[in-house]
């Protein structure tokens, strides 16, 4: 199975990705492969995490205190969020009219 990232969403990874850079070198790689491990977890069984709101699951990352938010579509996963767990609860739910 495949998955695409909400436009919203690439850009909260890549501004994280980058937060992470700024505080120490190579922090930003550790943080992108615990995503990525997560994005691989929820590819192999996307209905093994719980609804969280609505249709969208959420899965939590590992070390960082990020969440993937995630719709199960037809043909594909659809990341609505790669949210901080600290961040305003649902400001992403305007993202699900877009997909």
């Amino acid at each position: 199975m495949r998955f695409e990232f909400h436009p919203d969403a690439i850009t909260e990874y890549t501004h994280a990705a980058t937060y992470y850079a700024q505080q120490q070198d190579g922090l930003q790689h550790r943080f992108i492969k615990q995503v990525e491990l997560t994005i691989q977890d929820i590819l192999s069984d996307p209905k093994r995490y719980r609804l969280f709101e609505e249709d969208v699951r959420r899965c939590l990352t590992p070390v960082f205190p990020y969440a993937i938010l995630y719709t199960i579509e037809p043909n594909f996963i659809h990341i609505i969020a790669v949210t901080h767990c600290a961040r305003q609860p649902g400001y992403w739910m305007e993202r699900l009219a877009d997909a």
